[in-house]
């Protein structure tokens, strides 16, 4: 929480480093001699002095590039508000990463909001209203209102981007089947091949199974990648799921509403044990960079942090904090750091470039942005740390000028990924990190 004490770390480190009497310790140094006349091996002070001065600057330059990439992550919560329910007050609260200085990010347009999704290559915030039906879209810097995402939609709530790089949204009433939309809110499809009741959570496996939770139910369903219902994957020891996720080895864990736990499941469904304790009306979750978990407590109006062993840890951001009464989405973001618009006048439509992915390290979601400066059959593919191909960007003849892809991690575990761009004769890779 604090990167100013990584900061200190690693300046005590460099310090330790050049101390001459800890260096004198280390076996290379005794490399730097010369025999007297008198066969006495003695140390070569300038050689010496020389080459600790060059290692005195490469470790200083080290420190300071480590120190500004820590300060450059600046990071925000963002809480929904879902107020008195079906009833305001509702409101898009923000706080800094210390869960203080609240402030109203969003407080119009709103009926019942449900989930929180920054679409950051558009500069766009999306909300779902249960009470509309409508997802609406706001500036992600200043929250005001731009227009509607997608209406028509029966109670919607939760949404994620999947692997495919479409947005799923789930429905609280109607037929309740998941529904896809392109980021741009054209309407896909109705993904699944049933509905599931007052739908409210969802999340991948590794293997691309889909898994949505029902409030009402009780339950757990699981779809294959292409929608088709597997049945009932969980049916017992819930009382209210909400959230529900993976976690990297393959274990769902379930944020269960009136059961006052967050609850793990293994991979064929059967239960293990209270994951997250302590919990009470528990809705809305997210997760830092060191793995500590964020998560909204309903009964007291409270966001609570656990360590990523399920450890409590403290209110980060305490009861009615900004005037908070109903957590029901936890979203964490960094900020701070160049904008896409920046990013993008860089670019020259004219010419190949492929650019670092934003934000990077990133959790679940990533933007890949590039330019290709004439006619081309575009690929652009990711890769994990082994080499093995794990999705499919883009195959298909572009034109020349700038594009914007989404990749979504949530299939996968956390590690080091590659994502290679070949357009023509021009090719080029750059890593990435996937950190839940």
């Amino acid at each position: 929480m604090n990167y100013l004490k990584t900061i200190s770390t690693a300046l005590n480190i460099s310090l330790l480093l050049f101390d001459w009497r800890f260096l004198g310790r280390f076996s290379f140094a005794q490399t730097y001699v010369k025999v007297t006349d008198q066969n006495k091996p003695v140390v070569n002070n300038r050689f010496y002095q020389a080459k600790m001065k060059k290692l005195l600057l490469l470790l200083i330059s080290l420190t300071l590039v480590i120190s500004s990439k820590i300060l450059s992550q600046n990071l925000e919560i963002y809480i929904s508000d879902a107020g008195n329910f079906s009833n305001p007050p509702w409101q898009i609260l923000k706080f800094d990463e210390n869960g203080e200085n609240p402030e109203v990010f969003i407080n119009d347009q709103l009926a019942w909001p449900q989930d929180i999704l920054f679409l950051e290559n558009q500069q766009v915030v999306l909300i779902s209203n249960l009470n509309t039906g409508r997802i609406t879209k706001h500036n992600s810097t200043t929250g005001a209102y731009i227009d509607d995402f997608a209406t028509g939609i029966n109670g919607p709530t939760r949404m994620k981007i999947g692997s495919d790089s479409l947005l799923y949204i789930l429905q609280w009433s109607g037929n309740g089947k998941v529904l896809r939309y392109q980021l741009d809110g054209t309407f896909v499809d109705e993904f699944t091949s049933m509905g599931v009741p007052q739908s409210i959570g969802l999340d991948w496996d590794s293997d691309g199974n889909l898994y949505v939770s029902s409030y009402t139910g009780d339950h757990v369903r699981k779809f294959d990648s292409n929608g088709n219902d597997l049945g009932l994957f969980v049916n017992s020891n819930l009382v209210g799921p909400t959230n529900i996720w993976f976690d990297d080895g393959g274990d769902l864990l379930i944020s269960d509403y009136n059961g006052t736990a967050v609850k793990r499941f293994d991979s064929n469904g059967n239960y293990i044990n209270d994951f997250l304790t302590g919990l009470n009306n528990s809705e809305g979750v997210d997760f830092f960079p060191n793995g500590d978990i964020l998560i909204g407590n309903g009964a007291t109006s409270s966001v609570k942090l656990f360590d990523s062993s399920g450890n409590y840890i403290e209110d980060l951001i305490s009861s009615g904090a900004g005037n908070l009464l109903t957590p029901n989405a936890v979203v964490i973001r960094e900020n701070g750091v160049v904008s896409v618009s920046e990013e993008e006048n860089n670019f020259d439509d004219h010419s190949f470039v492929l650019e670092q992915n934003y934000p990077n390290p990133f959790n679940p979601t990533t933007s890949i942005r590039f330019s290709i400066a004439s006619e081309s059959q575009v690929v652009l593919k990711v890769y994990n740390s082994i080499g093995k191909e794990v999705a499919i960007l883009m195959n298909e003849k572009k034109t020349p000028g700038f594009y914007v892809l989404n990749f979504g991690g949530e299939k996968l575990p956390s590690g080091i990924y590659v994502y290679r761009l070949e357009a023509g004769s021009f090719s080029s890779s750059k890593k990435m990190i996937l950190l839940k």
